[in-house]
């Protein structure tokens, strides 16, 4: 599936919530990680406001896109490749859709 990327020259971002582990199995407690890198995935909550409207998004980053520092909630940040991608599957019988979003790294502003 195409993927879309998101301009954010004129919004400010901040952490929402802190990067956290993104996993592939919640049971097994496996992992996720990136298909051509096989580097862990991290999901980071970001409050992006841009034109007067704020928008909560989780976006999905390499564990090498973060800080070292680390990120805390309230903290200015900037977005490096941002691109939002449209999915859909079907579980249990019931189709489900949305939008994930995806950055390449998110650091300090």
């Amino acid at each position: 599936m195409p993927s879309f990327k998101i301009d954010l020259s004129t919004a400010v971002v901040f952490v929402a919530t802190a990067p956290e582990p993104k996993m592939a199995n919640k049971k097994t407690g496996e992992r996720a990680v990136d298909r051509e890198t096989n580097a862990p995935l991290s999901t980071v909550g970001l409050l992006v406001s841009d034109e007067g409207e704020g928008n909560l998004y989780q976006v999905t980053v390499l564990e090498t896109g973060l800080p070292e520092s680390g990120l805390t909630p309230g903290m200015p940040v900037k977005v490096v490749g941002l691109k939002a991608r449209d999915w859909e599957n079907e579980f249990n019988g019931q189709k489900r859709h949305g939008i994930s979003f995806r950055a390449t790294a998110v650091m300090g502003a």
